[in-house]
């Protein structure tokens, strides 16, 4: 498994739509709606529910049924998309001394709970990621095992729904919270 912090979509997943606003979403070829969605979360089975309920009447509307088809990841579907989440970029500059200790948290929060640390970072400044993440991660050590995949799954979700949200043009719209 790699460690995650997903600030930007997974790579090799084949040509994706380029920004683009809701009406080409909804009338792009299925193939390619599906292939664009992987990008949002790699999620073979969230991709084709979120693609199969196209067209959606509004954006709101598209990341309600994202959202719901995060909440439904079966254990397996959620252990595939945390695996796939990319590794982290840390800022320029960033001391050897706080990527080993990063590196360290990583592997045991892998070891405690079997997959990758993920969490959003969309409202956070890259030069704030590191304050950000190894709290975190120290503070999501002490979790029970089904408490973290919760919260795995939430975090999943607001990966998702930002990159939709960038994938359209939408990034400055509130979020949708179930």
């Amino acid at each position: 498994m790699s460690h995650g912090l997903p600030c930007r979509p997974p790579a090799d997943l084949g040509p994706t739509l380029p920004a683009q606003n809701l009406e080409h979403f909804n009338t792009a070829p299925a193939a390619e709606a599906h292939r664009t969605l992987l990008t949002c979360l790699h999620s073979p089975r969230w991709a084709r529910i979120v693609a199969a309920h196209r067209p959606y009447p509004d954006l709101s509307s598209l990341l309600a049924a994202a959202d719901e088809a995060t909440y439904d990841l079966g254990p397996e579907g959620l252990a595939g998309a945390l695996a796939e989440e990319p590794p982290p970029s840390l800022p320029a500059g960033t001391y050897a001394a706080a990527s080993t200790a990063l590196s360290a948290a990583y592997a045991a929060y892998e070891a405690r709970f079997g997959h990758t640390f993920v969490i959003c970072l969309d409202d956070t400044a890259p030069d704030e990621t590191l304050d950000r993440v190894l709290p975190a991660i120290r503070s999501r050590l002490a979790h029970e095992p089904e408490d973290e995949r919760a919260i795995a799954r939430e975090e999943l979700r607001r990966l998702a729904n930002g990159r939709l949200r960038g994938l359209l043009g939408a990034a400055a719209e509130p979020s949708v919270h179930l």
